[in-house]
């Protein structure tokens, strides 16, 4: 399982100063253990560029992908389907979350987040679908444009229920990434401008091999029995 997040950095390069999409992987192998897979710094995002980034990961070992989590960009999706053919795509829960507040006003993004929410805690993928329904619903008329965003996305949102071995609350939502980019971020700041790239690497790196390190030494990320059992029924249903 692969779980992507970019954040974007100012670095010097040819004389100038250039702001540089800087793409994190994080996967989670057979034996339970997260790793990050890519620190890669590119000048845009595009199509090409992510499918370079996946073109890099399948150099380095990475085989058959079950599901990968992001945020919603088309060119991404683009480049999942043709470098990682078959794997399916969780759109993040919370940034989906954000998206579809943007519609609604201060006054009523709490109260309708409360309830929003729920769609994504229940127990099946049969359960969502019926109170996503039903949320709908009671809220087309007042909030259309939500809704619309809601139901044009719901679909993809509600991936990881098909990966019922799994813990949920791991493969759901890019938020361990989210969390690893804040701490990323506070560091760079310090700095400002890297000098180049090589710079910005080699300060991120050892911080994500420290980080990484607290990783290995806690227990799996997922556990290898229910891991076990997914890849069992998956292979059942190929």
């Amino acid at each position: 399982m692969l779980d992507k997040k970019h954040l974007y950095e100012k670095i010097r390069e040819n004389g100038h100063v250039v702001s540089m999409a800087v793409f994190l992987v994080k996967g989670i192998t057979l034996d339970g253990t997260a790793q990050i897979l890519a620190v890669e710094q590119m000048h845009n995002e595009s199509e090409e560029t992510y499918r370079i980034l996946f073109q890099n990961l399948k150099d380095r070992g990475v085989k058959r992908v079950w599901l990968c989590i992001s945020d919603a960009l088309k060119r991404l999706q683009a480049a999942i389907n043709i470098e990682f053919m078959g794997t399916s795509w969780q759109r993040c829960k919370v940034l989906f979350m954000r998206n579809i507040l943007a519609y609604l006003g201060h006054r009523h993004k709490d109260s309708f987040a409360k309830q929003l929410k729920h769609i994504w805690l229940q127990p099946d993928e049969k359960q969502a679908r019926s109170y996503a329904q039903s949320f709908m619903e009671s809220y087309e008329k007042q909030f259309p444009e939500a809704i619309r965003c809601l139901e044009e996305g719901l679909e993809d949102s509600l991936q990881f229920y098909r990966f019922d071995q799994i813990d949920h609350r791991k493969i759901s939502s890019t938020n361990t990434l989210e969390r690893l980019n804040r701490e990323i971020c506070r560091r760079s700041k310090v700095v400002g401008i890297f000098p180049n790239k090589a710079s910005y690497t080699r300060l991120i790196t050892t911080y994500l091999m420290d980080y990484e390190d607290e990783w290995q030494s806690t227990r799996a990320y997922v556990s290898v029995q229910s891991l076990t059992e997914q890849r069992l029924k998956l292979e059942e249903v190929a």
